[in-house]
């Protein structure tokens, strides 16, 4: 299984961007998909999560109100809407699956897969 990012560009503040990621391969066991992002000098930090099995939907209080996850199970597709966008969310934005546990939920190690990641650039 491999997860394929896309989405990513310039824009400037206030723009809104969609990411998408792609679950592509013979199985996908995951109950989750997350998005992380990791800007200049930052450590990755998590953004959003899915999880369709517990049917939990998380957020970064950063991006509370301006960025909404979506999943299309039928196309294995998790989607990040993103509007309003500050220059801050630069970043490179990385996709996830796996099956993380309560406490691992919004933590890289609660993911097994990961898919490359699409930059996002906001200009102030």
């Amino acid at each position: 299984v491999q997860l394929q990012a896309s989405g990513g560009g310039l824009v400037q503040a206030g723009d809104s961007l969609r990411l998408s990621c792609a679950a592509t391969g013979r199985t996908f066991s995951s109950n989750a998909m997350a998005w992380f992002r990791q800007g200049p000098g930052k450590e990755r930090e998590f953004v959003a999560v899915v999880d369709w099995t517990r049917n939990r939907i998380l957020y970064a209080d950063s991006v509370k109100g301006r960025f909404t996850i979506s999943r299309d199970s039928a196309k294995n597709t998790v989607y990040l809407q993103m509007n309003n966008l500050k220059p801050w969310d630069t970043a490179v934005y990385s996709c996830a699956a796996g099956r993380p546990i309560a406490s691992t939920i919004m933590t890289v190690q609660g993911y097994t897969l990961w898919g490359q990641g699409t930059q996002v650039t906001v200009s102030s």
